[in-house]
């Protein structure tokens, strides 16, 4: 049963589920917005042009604050989306040690200063890293 849990996680969290799952939502609370738009903005527009409906000024203003409201939930509906989306890859990350980046300086043996790892001289005292044979074996061409 254990084995089955730790599964079904790993399939639920898994990064195409969870993507699809806020696009899914995203496009719920977008259409809310299209929506309103239409109703709300565009249709009393074309109604006052065409002169179907005689709109006031103050019913357009109430047509607009209606769809100030529906793009408002929109950007609350996705801030809070993407609070949800980095609270559990926070929480799914947890458990992950990270590995160790490999180093990329070294540590002159004459003035202790760090050089990088392929430094065949040290830049800052000018000592000589690698025995002279290295160095034909690194300039050896074939």
């Amino acid at each position: 049963m254990k084995k089955f849990i730790q599964e079904f996680k790993a399939f639920a969290l898994r990064g195409n589920m969870m993507d699809m799952a806020i696009g899914v939502i995203i496009g719920t609370a977008f259409s809310g917005v299209v929506t309103s738009l239409t109703n709300n903005l565009i249709n009393p527009i074309l109604n006052l042009i065409l002169g179907g409906a005689s709109y006031t000024l103050s019913d357009v203003a109430g047509f607009a604050s209606s769809f100030l409201t529906a793009l408002v939930n929109f950007f609350l509906m996705a801030f809070v989306l993407f609070c949800l989306l980095k609270g559990i890859n926070k929480l799914a990350s947890l458990g992950h040690k990270k590995a160790p980046a490999a180093p990329t300086t070294k540590q002159c043996p004459f003035c202790r200063s760090q050089i990088p790892l392929d430094a065949i001289r040290c830049p800052h005292c000018t000592s000589m890293l690698v025995q002279e044979e290295d160095m034909k074996q690194t300039n050896d061409i074939s």
